[in-house]
Protein backbone atom coordinates (compact mmCIF):
# COMPACT_ATOMS: atom_id res chain seq x y z
CA UNK A 1 0.00 0.00 0.00
CA UNK A 2 1.50 3.57 -0.49
CA UNK A 3 0.77 5.76 2.38
CA UNK A 4 1.43 9.39 2.48
CA UNK A 5 1.66 11.26 6.08
CA UNK A 6 0.79 14.99 6.22
CA UNK A 7 1.89 17.25 8.47
CA UNK A 8 3.06 20.71 8.86
CA UNK A 9 7.20 19.50 9.65
CA UNK A 10 8.56 16.46 10.59
CA UNK A 11 11.60 15.36 12.06
CA UNK A 12 14.39 16.39 12.59
CA UNK A 13 11.69 18.83 13.75
CA UNK A 14 11.45 18.16 17.44
CA UNK A 15 8.02 17.89 18.48
CA UNK A 16 5.33 15.18 19.57
CA UNK A 17 3.48 15.14 16.86
CA UNK A 18 6.64 14.77 14.29
CA UNK A 19 8.29 12.08 17.09
CA UNK A 20 4.52 10.27 16.08
CA UNK A 21 4.66 10.74 12.33
CA UNK A 22 8.15 8.87 12.56
CA UNK A 23 7.22 5.96 14.70
CA UNK A 24 4.39 5.69 12.04
CA UNK A 25 6.48 5.99 8.48
CA UNK A 26 9.10 3.40 10.24
CA UNK A 27 6.19 0.65 11.31
CA UNK A 28 4.40 1.16 8.42
CA UNK A 29 7.39 0.65 6.47
CA UNK A 30 8.75 -2.35 8.48
CA UNK A 31 5.21 -4.04 7.63
CA UNK A 32 6.28 -3.53 3.82
CA UNK A 33 4.34 -0.45 2.68
CA UNK A 34 5.19 2.52 0.45
CA UNK A 35 5.59 5.41 2.77
CA UNK A 36 5.93 9.30 1.82
CA UNK A 37 6.24 12.19 4.45
CA UNK A 38 4.97 15.41 2.99
CA UNK A 39 5.56 18.59 4.98
CA UNK A 40 7.32 21.78 4.72
CA UNK A 41 10.36 21.31 7.24
CA UNK A 42 12.51 18.13 8.23
CA UNK A 43 14.25 15.43 6.30
CA UNK A 44 13.15 11.89 4.86
CA UNK A 45 13.94 8.87 7.33
CA UNK A 46 16.37 7.01 5.28
CA UNK A 47 16.17 6.39 1.64
CA UNK A 48 13.17 4.24 1.85
CA UNK A 49 10.74 7.15 3.80
CA UNK A 50 11.37 9.82 1.32
CA UNK A 51 10.50 13.63 2.07
CA UNK A 52 8.04 15.64 -0.44
CA UNK A 53 8.69 19.50 0.94
CA UNK A 54 5.89 21.80 0.15
CA UNK A 55 7.03 25.18 1.80
CA UNK A 56 3.28 26.87 2.46
CA UNK A 57 2.32 23.53 3.97
CA UNK A 58 4.43 25.05 7.05
CA UNK A 59 2.99 26.97 10.20
CA UNK A 60 5.66 29.36 10.24
CA UNK A 61 5.92 30.56 6.53
CA UNK A 62 5.81 34.30 6.61
CA UNK A 63 3.20 34.45 3.87
CA UNK A 64 1.07 31.72 6.30
CA UNK A 65 1.64 33.74 8.70
CA UNK A 66 0.72 36.72 7.42
CA UNK A 67 -3.00 35.07 6.32
CA UNK A 68 -3.10 33.81 9.74
CA UNK A 69 -2.79 37.34 11.46
CA UNK A 70 -5.89 38.50 8.98
CA UNK A 71 -7.47 35.23 10.41
CA UNK A 72 -6.97 35.65 13.52
CA UNK A 73 -9.47 39.22 12.99
CA UNK A 74 -11.73 37.45 11.18
CA UNK A 75 -10.51 38.44 7.86
CA UNK A 76 -10.28 35.78 4.64
CA UNK A 77 -7.82 37.96 2.37
CA UNK A 78 -7.07 37.19 -0.89
CA UNK A 79 -4.05 35.64 -0.01
CA UNK A 80 -5.91 33.04 1.41
CA UNK A 81 -7.76 31.71 -1.18
CA UNK A 82 -4.70 31.97 -3.52
CA UNK A 83 -2.25 29.77 -0.71
CA UNK A 84 -5.34 27.42 -0.75
CA UNK A 85 -5.35 27.35 -4.47
CA UNK A 86 -1.81 26.93 -4.68
CA UNK A 87 -1.36 24.09 -1.94
CA UNK A 88 -4.27 22.50 -3.70
CA UNK A 89 -2.14 21.75 -6.68
CA UNK A 90 1.43 20.84 -5.49
CA UNK A 91 -1.22 18.48 -2.95
CA UNK A 92 -2.23 16.61 -5.72
CA UNK A 93 0.92 15.98 -7.27
CA UNK A 94 2.35 14.80 -3.95
CA UNK A 95 -0.44 12.35 -3.77
CA UNK A 96 0.28 10.82 -6.88
CA UNK A 97 -0.34 7.19 -7.00
CA UNK A 98 -1.26 7.28 -3.09
CA UNK A 99 -3.70 5.13 -1.96
CA UNK A 100 -4.00 6.44 1.85
CA UNK A 101 -3.38 10.11 2.98
CA UNK A 102 -2.85 10.12 6.69
CA UNK A 103 -3.20 14.35 7.74
CA UNK A 104 -2.05 14.54 11.31
CA UNK A 105 -3.54 18.08 12.94
CA UNK A 106 -3.62 20.23 10.24
CA UNK A 107 -7.18 19.69 10.37
CA UNK A 108 -7.66 19.64 14.16
CA UNK A 109 -5.89 23.25 14.28
CA UNK A 110 -5.87 26.77 13.09
CA UNK A 111 -1.79 26.89 12.41
CA UNK A 112 -2.07 26.78 8.36
CA UNK A 113 -6.02 27.01 7.56
CA UNK A 114 -4.89 27.38 3.73
CA UNK A 115 -3.71 23.85 4.19
CA UNK A 116 -7.17 22.99 5.55
CA UNK A 117 -9.02 24.06 2.96
CA UNK A 118 -6.75 23.07 0.66
CA UNK A 119 -7.52 19.58 1.68
CA UNK A 120 -11.12 20.04 1.93
CA UNK A 121 -11.22 21.26 -1.46
CA UNK A 122 -9.73 18.05 -2.78
CA UNK A 123 -11.52 15.87 -0.38
CA UNK A 124 -15.23 17.17 -1.61
CA UNK A 125 -14.29 17.06 -5.55
CA UNK A 126 -13.44 13.43 -4.75
CA UNK A 127 -9.63 14.12 -5.87
CA UNK A 128 -8.06 12.69 -2.73
CA UNK A 129 -7.05 8.71 -1.97
CA UNK A 130 -8.32 7.71 1.07
CA UNK A 131 -8.40 10.17 3.55
CA UNK A 132 -7.71 9.13 7.40
CA UNK A 133 -7.55 12.95 9.55
CA UNK A 134 -5.11 11.68 12.79
CA UNK A 135 -6.31 14.25 15.53
CA UNK A 136 -3.83 15.09 18.55
CA UNK A 137 -4.80 18.44 19.38
CA UNK A 138 -8.80 20.27 18.67
CA UNK A 139 -8.11 23.78 18.29
CA UNK A 140 -12.65 24.37 18.90
CA UNK A 141 -12.00 22.86 22.58
CA UNK A 142 -8.77 24.21 23.61
CA UNK A 143 -9.35 27.63 25.41
CA UNK A 144 -6.36 29.12 24.33
CA UNK A 145 -7.24 28.99 20.33
CA UNK A 146 -10.69 30.09 20.80
CA UNK A 147 -9.69 34.21 20.12
CA UNK A 148 -8.11 32.86 17.13
CA UNK A 149 -11.44 30.96 15.86
CA UNK A 150 -14.63 32.67 14.44
CA UNK A 151 -17.92 31.12 12.74
CA UNK A 152 -18.49 30.58 9.29
CA UNK A 153 -15.95 29.52 6.23
CA UNK A 154 -12.69 28.54 6.87
CA UNK A 155 -12.74 28.12 10.70
CA UNK A 156 -15.45 25.44 10.49
CA UNK A 157 -13.71 23.06 8.71
CA UNK A 158 -11.97 22.13 12.32
CA UNK A 159 -15.53 21.67 13.36
CA UNK A 160 -17.15 20.23 10.74
CA UNK A 161 -17.33 16.33 9.42
CA UNK A 162 -16.54 16.33 5.74
CA UNK A 163 -17.50 12.59 5.46
CA UNK A 164 -16.54 9.79 3.40
CA UNK A 165 -12.99 9.81 6.00
CA UNK A 166 -12.01 8.29 9.11
CA UNK A 167 -11.32 9.76 12.13
CA UNK A 168 -8.56 8.85 14.40
CA UNK A 169 -8.08 10.07 17.98
CA UNK A 170 -5.25 9.90 20.34
CA UNK A 171 -7.55 9.66 23.47
CA UNK A 172 -10.91 8.75 25.05
CA UNK A 173 -10.71 12.50 26.52
CA UNK A 174 -10.32 13.49 22.70
CA UNK A 175 -12.68 10.82 21.02
CA UNK A 176 -15.37 12.52 23.29
CA UNK A 177 -14.62 16.18 22.22
CA UNK A 178 -14.54 15.60 19.03
CA UNK A 179 -17.93 13.70 18.85
CA UNK A 180 -19.39 16.69 20.92
CA UNK A 181 -17.62 18.93 18.36
CA UNK A 182 -18.97 17.44 15.40
CA UNK A 183 -22.31 15.68 16.15
CA UNK A 184 -21.09 12.26 15.63
CA UNK A 185 -21.30 9.40 16.95
CA UNK A 186 -18.07 7.82 19.42
CA UNK A 187 -18.19 4.68 18.00
CA UNK A 188 -17.54 5.71 14.50
CA UNK A 189 -14.58 7.82 15.81
CA UNK A 190 -10.94 5.29 16.56
CA UNK A 191 -8.70 5.66 19.15
CA UNK A 192 -5.03 4.82 18.96
CA UNK A 193 -2.91 5.83 21.72
CA UNK A 194 0.78 6.96 21.38
CA UNK A 195 3.38 4.75 22.46
CA UNK A 196 6.71 4.32 23.58
CA UNK A 197 9.73 2.40 21.46
CA UNK A 198 10.95 0.00 24.22
CA UNK A 199 14.18 -0.77 21.37
CA UNK A 200 15.32 2.76 21.89
CA UNK A 201 14.09 3.93 25.62
CA UNK A 202 16.11 1.10 26.83
CA UNK A 203 18.89 1.31 24.15
CA UNK A 204 18.22 -2.74 23.67
CA UNK A 205 21.55 -4.47 22.03
CA UNK A 206 21.39 -5.81 18.62
CA UNK A 207 20.98 -9.09 19.88
CA UNK A 208 18.89 -8.81 22.63
CA UNK A 209 16.02 -7.67 20.27
CA UNK A 210 16.52 -10.81 18.19
CA UNK A 211 16.54 -12.93 21.18
CA UNK A 212 12.94 -10.92 21.91
CA UNK A 213 11.77 -11.26 18.26
CA UNK A 214 12.25 -14.57 18.44
CA UNK A 215 10.65 -15.61 21.69
CA UNK A 216 7.69 -12.98 21.80
CA UNK A 217 8.93 -12.35 24.95
CA UNK A 218 7.27 -8.67 25.17
CA UNK A 219 3.85 -9.56 24.81
CA UNK A 220 4.39 -11.48 27.49
CA UNK A 221 3.44 -10.43 31.67
CA UNK A 222 4.94 -10.56 33.97
CA UNK A 223 8.24 -11.63 32.93
CA UNK A 224 9.78 -13.60 35.47
CA UNK A 225 14.12 -13.54 34.85
CA UNK A 226 16.12 -16.49 35.66
CA UNK A 227 19.95 -15.42 34.80
CA UNK A 228 21.60 -18.77 35.69
CA UNK A 229 23.37 -21.74 34.04
CA UNK A 230 21.56 -24.55 33.07
CA UNK A 231 22.45 -27.11 35.91
CA UNK A 232 20.71 -29.34 38.79
CA UNK A 233 21.68 -27.20 41.79
CA UNK A 234 19.75 -24.15 40.07
CA UNK A 235 16.55 -25.85 40.66
CA UNK A 236 14.99 -24.61 37.73
CA UNK A 237 12.71 -27.63 37.68
CA UNK A 238 10.60 -25.43 40.27
CA UNK A 239 10.63 -22.42 38.23
CA UNK A 240 8.64 -24.64 35.90
CA UNK A 241 6.48 -26.11 37.99
CA UNK A 242 5.30 -22.30 39.27
CA UNK A 243 5.12 -20.64 36.18
CA UNK A 244 2.86 -23.39 35.10
CA UNK A 245 1.10 -22.71 38.22
CA UNK A 246 1.33 -18.91 37.92
CA UNK A 247 -0.33 -18.87 34.24
CA UNK A 248 -3.24 -20.18 35.89
CA UNK A 249 -3.90 -16.41 37.07
CA UNK A 250 -1.64 -14.68 34.75
CA UNK A 251 -1.88 -16.40 31.67
CA UNK A 252 0.62 -14.26 29.50
CA UNK A 253 3.14 -15.04 32.22
CA UNK A 254 6.66 -16.21 30.82
CA UNK A 255 9.75 -17.57 32.48
CA UNK A 256 13.15 -16.96 30.72
CA UNK A 257 16.83 -18.54 31.69
CA UNK A 258 19.47 -17.00 30.31
CA UNK A 259 22.23 -19.06 30.42
CA UNK A 260 24.11 -22.12 28.70
CA UNK A 261 24.25 -25.45 29.98
CA UNK A 262 27.10 -25.75 33.25
CA UNK A 263 30.39 -26.36 31.27
CA UNK A 264 31.93 -28.99 34.35
CA UNK A 265 29.57 -31.60 34.64
CA UNK A 266 28.52 -33.82 31.23
CA UNK A 267 25.18 -34.63 33.32
CA UNK A 268 24.05 -31.36 32.40
CA UNK A 269 23.31 -32.24 29.17
CA UNK A 270 20.36 -34.83 31.01
CA UNK A 271 19.43 -32.38 33.46
CA UNK A 272 18.60 -30.09 30.05
CA UNK A 273 16.82 -33.11 28.20
CA UNK A 274 14.62 -33.24 31.49
CA UNK A 275 13.89 -29.60 31.61
CA UNK A 276 12.73 -29.60 28.32
CA UNK A 277 10.41 -32.98 28.70
CA UNK A 278 8.96 -31.18 31.68
CA UNK A 279 8.41 -27.67 29.76
CA UNK A 280 6.39 -29.82 27.16
CA UNK A 281 4.76 -31.65 29.80
CA UNK A 282 3.18 -28.53 31.38
CA UNK A 283 2.44 -26.80 28.40
CA UNK A 284 5.25 -24.17 28.35
CA UNK A 285 6.40 -24.09 25.27
CA UNK A 286 5.51 -21.03 24.54
CA UNK A 287 5.72 -19.43 27.85
CA UNK A 288 9.29 -21.23 29.27
CA UNK A 289 12.62 -19.54 27.30
CA UNK A 290 15.79 -21.04 27.43
CA UNK A 291 18.15 -18.98 25.39
CA UNK A 292 20.50 -21.39 25.40
CA UNK A 293 18.24 -23.14 22.27
CA UNK A 294 18.71 -19.71 20.49
CA UNK A 295 22.38 -18.69 21.01
CA UNK A 296 25.76 -20.68 21.58
CA UNK A 297 28.03 -19.81 24.48
CA UNK A 298 27.22 -17.49 27.44
CA UNK A 299 25.74 -13.95 26.37
CA UNK A 300 27.50 -10.59 26.80
CA UNK A 301 27.23 -8.88 29.67
CA UNK A 302 25.29 -5.98 28.30
CA UNK A 303 22.09 -8.36 26.72
CA UNK A 304 22.31 -9.52 30.49
CA UNK A 305 21.48 -6.19 31.59
CA UNK A 306 19.08 -5.85 28.91
CA UNK A 307 17.02 -8.51 29.90
CA UNK A 308 16.98 -7.29 33.64
CA UNK A 309 15.61 -4.02 31.90
CA UNK A 310 12.43 -5.85 30.48
CA UNK A 311 12.02 -8.38 32.82
CA UNK A 312 9.26 -7.84 35.56
CA UNK A 313 11.07 -10.13 38.55
CA UNK A 314 14.25 -12.09 39.17
CA UNK A 315 13.20 -15.71 39.89
CA UNK A 316 15.98 -17.35 41.62
CA UNK A 317 15.31 -20.87 43.11
CA UNK A 318 18.67 -22.20 43.82
CA UNK A 319 19.23 -24.76 46.24
CA UNK A 320 23.00 -23.77 46.33
CA UNK A 321 24.50 -20.11 45.46
CA UNK A 322 28.21 -19.05 46.75
CA UNK A 323 27.04 -15.20 46.72
CA UNK A 324 24.30 -14.68 44.32
CA UNK A 325 25.40 -12.11 41.99
CA UNK A 326 21.94 -11.98 40.35
CA UNK A 327 20.41 -10.65 43.93
CA UNK A 328 21.78 -7.53 43.20
CA UNK A 329 21.66 -7.40 39.56
CA UNK A 330 18.14 -7.10 40.44
CA UNK A 331 18.18 -4.54 42.93
CA UNK A 332 20.09 -2.28 40.34
CA UNK A 333 17.64 -2.73 37.94
CA UNK A 334 14.96 -1.70 40.73
CA UNK A 335 13.03 -6.04 40.13
CA UNK A 336 11.53 -7.48 42.77
CA UNK A 337 13.42 -10.50 43.97
CA UNK A 338 11.63 -13.63 44.57
CA UNK A 339 14.94 -16.07 45.76
CA UNK A 340 15.23 -19.38 47.61
CA UNK A 341 15.72 -19.07 51.39
CA UNK A 342 19.37 -19.86 51.38
CA UNK A 343 22.04 -18.28 53.59
CA UNK A 344 23.69 -16.36 50.87
CA UNK A 345 20.89 -15.08 49.70
CA UNK A 346 18.92 -14.45 52.63
CA UNK A 347 22.15 -12.54 53.91
CA UNK A 348 22.01 -10.43 50.62
CA UNK A 349 18.16 -9.76 50.09
CA UNK A 350 17.36 -9.67 54.19
CA UNK A 351 14.35 -7.86 54.53
CA UNK A 352 13.95 -6.27 50.99
CA UNK A 353 13.64 -9.55 48.88
CA UNK A 354 10.98 -12.13 49.05
CA UNK A 355 12.06 -15.68 49.91
CA UNK A 356 10.82 -19.60 49.94
CA UNK A 357 11.85 -22.59 50.43
CA UNK A 358 13.57 -24.31 47.55
CA UNK A 359 11.63 -26.55 48.17
CA UNK A 360 8.03 -25.55 48.55
CA UNK A 361 5.22 -26.35 46.52
CA UNK A 362 4.77 -24.74 43.45
CA UNK A 363 1.65 -23.55 44.08
CA UNK A 364 2.58 -22.00 47.19
CA UNK A 365 5.37 -20.07 45.36
CA UNK A 366 2.82 -19.01 42.41
CA UNK A 367 1.03 -17.68 44.82
CA UNK A 368 3.57 -15.09 46.42
CA UNK A 369 4.72 -13.97 43.05
CA UNK A 370 0.43 -13.26 41.87
CA UNK A 371 0.38 -11.68 45.23
CA UNK A 372 2.64 -9.21 44.66
CA UNK A 373 1.51 -8.80 40.83
CA UNK A 374 -2.01 -8.36 41.82
CA UNK A 375 -1.43 -5.44 44.56
CA UNK A 376 2.15 -3.58 42.99
CA UNK A 377 0.84 -0.33 41.33
CA UNK A 378 3.89 0.13 39.53
CA UNK A 379 4.44 -3.65 38.71
CA UNK A 380 0.48 -3.21 36.94
CA UNK A 381 0.79 0.03 35.24
CA UNK A 382 4.97 -1.66 33.52
CA UNK A 383 2.90 -4.68 32.52
CA UNK A 384 -0.18 -2.46 31.11
CA UNK A 385 1.77 -0.43 29.66
CA UNK A 386 4.06 -3.16 27.59
CA UNK A 387 0.67 -4.82 26.49
CA UNK A 388 -0.96 -1.65 25.06
CA UNK A 389 1.43 1.10 24.55
CA UNK A 390 4.80 -0.34 22.90
CA UNK A 391 4.31 0.88 19.20
CA UNK A 392 4.93 -2.18 17.93
CA UNK A 393 1.58 -3.14 20.35
CA UNK A 394 0.29 -0.44 18.98
CA UNK A 395 1.21 -1.19 15.35
CA UNK A 396 -0.19 -4.71 15.56
CA UNK A 397 -3.49 -3.79 17.85
CA UNK A 398 -4.62 -0.60 16.00
CA UNK A 399 -3.13 0.28 13.23
CA UNK A 400 -2.47 -2.50 10.79
CA UNK A 401 -6.51 -3.22 11.26
CA UNK A 402 -7.11 0.50 10.06
CA UNK A 403 -4.76 0.53 6.93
Amino acid sequence: MNIALLHYSVPPIVGGVESVIAHHARLMTDDGHSVRLIAARGESLGEHIPLITMPLADSRHERVLQVKEGLDRGEVTEEFEVIRDKLAIELQKALAGADVLIAHNVCSLNKNLALTAALHQLHTTKKLPRLILWHHDLAWTTPRYLPELHEGYPWNLLKTDWGNLTHVVVSELRRDELAELMSIEPDLIRVIPNGVNIEEFYKLEALTESLLEKTKLMDAAPILLLPVRVTPRKNIELALHTLAELKKQFPQAALVVTGPLGPHNGNNVKYFEMLTNLRKQLGLEGSAHFLAELHDGFLPDEVIADFYRVADALFFPSREEGFGIPLLEAAFSHLPAFCADIPPLKKLGGEDALFFSPDEKPEAVAKLIASHFQTSLPARLAMRARDSFRWKAIYRQHIAPLL
